[in-house]
C-alpha cells in the first residue's frame, strides 16, 4: 500500500492534532491485535485537506437511499481479507440504517498491484451488472467475497461459475469478460480512490447530507475518542477530514461496533 502525501496548514493541523488518530492494527477488546488494512509504507497524514472522489450518480453501484443523510463510498479489492471482513460489516450497517434511509452504500473498485488478479474480478463484476444491472452486480461481489481465499488465491477459471451460479448466461458473461471493455471503468475507479486519499484497502468515504451538520471540533474528539478504545496506540491515522467538513475517510476494516458509533455520532 502505498500513502498519498497530504500538506496541512498549520492552523489546520494545529486544530486537529488532537482529535484525529489512526492505526494499523484493530484491537478486539480483551484479545489479541489483527491486521485491518493493508500495511501502509509511510505513516497516513493527520488530516485530507481535499478528499476529490468524483460526485455520486446513476451509473454508481448503490444500494440504499440515494438522499440518504449519510452515503458510504468504499474502494475495495476483492482479493483484499480486510476487504472481505468488512463487506459483512458494510451490509450490517445497511441493514440497519438502509432501511430508515438514514445510509446508502456506493461500491467502487480498487484492486491493489498486490493483488494481480483483483482488476479481472472487479471486471467480472461488470460483466454481470452488463446482463443484470445492480442485482446482478452485488450479487457477484456478494459471491467472490464468499469463496475467495483471498490474497489473489481465487482461481480465475472459476469466474464464469460463480456467474453460473447468480443465474447469468455464461457464453454472454465470457464474451464481455475476455473483451476487456470494463478495464478503464475499473481503472477509472482506483484513480478516483487515489483522489479520494485511498492509499490501502477497504477505504470508506462518508459523505454528508446538508441534513447532517458539518463535522465539527466536538465531535471529532468524540469519534476520536471511539476509535481510540480500539486501536493500538502509535498507530499510522486512519481518518481523514475534508476542509468541507462534509467528508470523512477512514482507511481500514473497523469493528461493526465502531462504525455504529460513527454513524451515530454523526447523524446526532
Amino acid at each position: 500500500m502505498e500513502s498519498q502525501k497530504n500538506i496541512l496548514t498549520v492552523p489546520i493541523a494545529i486544530v486537529v492534532a488532537g482529535v484525529i488518530i489512526g492505526g494499523a492494527v484493530l484491537l478486539t477488546r480483551g484479545g489479541p491485535t489483527k491486521e485491518i488494512f493493508q500495511a501502509p509504507t509511510e505513516p497516513a497524514a493527520s488530516l485530507t485537506e481535499d478528499i476529490s472522489l468524483r460526485p455520486v450518480d446513476a451509473k454508481d453501484h448503490a444500494l440504499g437511499n440515494p438522499n440518504a443523510a449519510i452515503v458510504m463510498v468504499e474502494y475495495s479489492d476483492l482479493e483484499c481479507p480486510f476487504c472481505k471482513s468488512f463487506h459483512k460489516t458494510m451490509k450490517a450497517l445497511l441493514d440497519q440504517y438502509g432501511k430508515t434511509g438514514q445510509v446508502a452504500w456506493v461500491y467502487r473498485h480498487f484492486p491493489l498491484e498486490i493483488h494481480p488478479r483483483s482488476p479481472k474480478e472487479s471486471e467480472a463484476a461488470e460483466c454481470a451488472f452488463e446482463q443484470g444491472g445492480n442485482e446482478k452486480f452485488w450479487a457477484y461481489v456478494d459471491k467472490i467475497f464468499e469463496l475467495t481465499p483471498s490474497n489473489n488465491q481465487f482461481d480465475p477459471l472459476q469466474l464464469p461459475k460463480v456467474a453460473s451460479q447468480i443465474g447469468l448466461d455464461v457464453n454472454s458473461f465470457q464474451t464481455c469478460l475476455d473483451s476487456g471493455r470494463y478495464a478503464a471503468k475499473v481503472k477509472a475507479d482506483y484513480d478516483d480512490a487515489t483522489d479520494a486519499g485511498a492509499s490501502g484497502t477497504p477505504h470508506t468515504v462518508l459523505l454528508l447530507s446538508s441534513s447532517v451538520t458539518p463535522v465539527a471540533e466536538k465531535r471529532l474528539s468524540e469519534i476520536n475518542q471511539t476509535i481510540l478504545r480500539q486501536l493500538q496506540p502509535g498507530s499510522p491515522n486512519l481518518i481523514g477530514l475534508d476542509s468541507s467538513k462534509r467528508k470523512i475517510g477512514i482507511s481500514g476494516a473497523f469493528q461493526l461496533s465502531v462504525m455504529k458509533e460513527i454513524i451515530d455520532l454523526l447523524l446526532r
